[in-house]
């Protein structure tokens, strides 16, 4: 699967954070935490060149706790502030104030200087759809100022979102990148939700989730759907809805198909139905907390 999705309203809303962003002293970016690197638009960082930053590692509850430290580390090592959060609960949300001041500890010193005092710090919150962009803003906030929902694209327009007198939110639209030259990115982008489900394949990207599961997380699958991951040798390809993968991959899928009762009149696999299945569990972390993302081991810093 070619994954790409650039609606004509995200080059609007580039458009309308370039022109923004010089009202703004700090960019706090939030990313999925079982995807940060797949999660961030590198759009952002040229946007954000020369303002405070802050990464928040949202929907950590569902991401490895073990990765959630190792990512937290690696962003540290290259000059951003981090936090972990999860924006549905409001774990992690009281300590935000503080981390923002922190980070724009240099800006309220200058300001008092200069003798302008209590100017709130300005915010410009980003990040790409499906993120939890607008349920941290409403969690923060203590109140709904914006819309939620579990599709990309929701937030259409900017908004100004006053904290008290120490803080003011500029909420943008969540934007993706015009084309992902890596295509491992753009498959975990769809399958935590970034991309509109309805222009995906999800046979594929069930047998791609399993494939990447067998790998990286053995008998998980297994676990939660009592099946065997290795039950018939891997010896040749076969077709799910005209593509090639494993045997094992669509056995697999069949054998989930027959656990759940997803079969079509007659008693055939209903592969879609599984699929889904399969796909829904991941993003609601009924398989347990999942990171699609390893940090690598050295590289140049983001910022730079």
């Amino acid at each position: 699967m070619n994954y790409q999705w650039y609606p004509g309203h995200m080059t609007k809303a580039k458009r309308m954070m370039e022109e923004n962003i010089k009202l703004i002293d700090i960019v706090i970016e939030v990313l999925d935490a079982r995807i940060p690197m797949s999660s961030r638009n590198p759009d952002i960082d040229t946007l954000g060149k020369n303002k405070s930053r802050l990464i928040l590692l949202n929907k950590s509850d569902l991401a490895d706790e073990k990765k959630n430290q190792l990512w937290k580390e690696w962003f540290q090592e290259k000059g951003f502030f981090v936090a972990e959060i999860n924006s549905r609960t409001g774990t992690g949300i009281r300590q935000i104030n503080q981390v923002v001041k922190l980070a724009c500890k240099e800006k309220i010193e200058r300001d008092r200087k200069r003798g302008i005092l209590n100017r709130p710090v300005r915010a410009m919150v980003a990040g790409i759809p499906n993120v939890g962009k607008s349920t941290f803003i409403n969690s923060y906030a203590k109140k709904a100022c914006t819309k939620t929902g579990n599709k990309p694209g929701v937030t259409k327009g900017k908004q100004w979102i006053k904290l008290g007198k120490e803080i003011e939110l500029l909420d943008t639209p969540g934007i993706l990148w015009p084309k992902f030259e890596d295509q491992t990115a753009g498959f975990r982008l769809a399958l935590t939700g970034s991309i509109n489900d309805d222009i995906l394949n999800v046979e594929e990207l069930a047998a791609e989730f399993l494939k990447f599961m067998k790998e990286t997380y053995p008998g998980v699958i297994e676990e939660r759907y009592n099946i065997k991951e290795d039950s018939i040798k891997e010896k040749d390809l076969k077709k799910i809805d005209g593509i090639e993968t494993s045997e094992n991959i669509v056995y697999n899928i069949e054998q989930i198909a027959k656990v759940r009762g997803c079969l079509l009149k007659g008693g055939s696999y209903d592969i879609k139905k599984a699929s889904r299945q399969l796909i829904d569990d991941f993003r609601s972390g009924k398989l347990g907390r999942i990171t699609l993302d390893t940090p690598p081991a050295s590289v140049d810093c983001l910022m730079e």
